[in-house]
């Protein structure tokens, strides 16, 4: 896919962290992509097709590096570093990211110790964003997931874009959110302030 002036050169990257195929989160973070303007390359890829293995910290044994990743590992590496955009799209699980979502971050902290792979470095500029549905009307309940992630773009020198909520249980349930789908139009909107809606 090619790019245009409009796209300003940005590829998004949807993880879709949900154990539940076409669910409400994805349902909202499809509805934010469409508005993204033509030529914005965007990559969808959905965690529970890409099983890694657990993280072992091996920070403390021995010179603390990680080999190169492999497999579907691999894939993901690859996939967040060709991105300008990364959207985590998770539903409220126990009021924070779903198990899929924090393993991929888990990972992260393999790919920073990789010998020339500079990830954190190649990480810093790139904009994070939050997609979540959840059941409660009480929208502070993903106070927790959205910290998590805020404050993993912050350490890695990545720009905070917002985080998007929806309302939604059964699935198809968050398009009858007409809150969360107006916001969802002006979400991905270039040069806005962050905000958390």
């Amino acid at each position: 896919m090619t790019t245009t002036d409009q796209s300003g050169g940005r590829r998004f990257l949807f993880l879709l962290a949900s154990s539940r195929l076409d669910g409400n989160t994805e349902a909202l973070a499809r509805e934010a992509a469409a508005a993204l303007p033509d030529g914005v390359e965007q990559e969808w890829l959905r965690l529970k097709d890409l099983p890694v293995p657990a993280f072992e910290d091996r920070r403390h044994d021995g010179p603390g590096i990680y080999p190169e990743p492999v497999g579907n590992s691999r894939v993901l590496l690859d996939a967040t570093l060709a991105a300008t955009d990364l959207v985590v799209a998770s539903p409220l699980y126990w009021y924070s990211l779903s198990a899929s979502a924090q393993l991929y971050l888990d990972h992260w902290s393999g790919w920073m110790r990789v010998p020339g792979l500079d990830f954190k470095p190649r990480m810093a500029g790139k904009t994070m964003w939050s997609i979540t549905a959840l059941s409660s009307e009480d929208r502070s309940m993903a106070d927790p997931l959205i910290g998590t992630l805020r404050n993993c773009a912050a350490y890695m020198g990545m720009r905070w874009g917002g985080s998007l909520l929806g309302l939604g249980n059964a699935p198809g349930t968050v398009l009858d959110d007409a809150d969360a789908l107006r916001a969802a139009g002006e979400f991905f909107v270039k040069d806005r302030a962050p905000v958390t809606v």
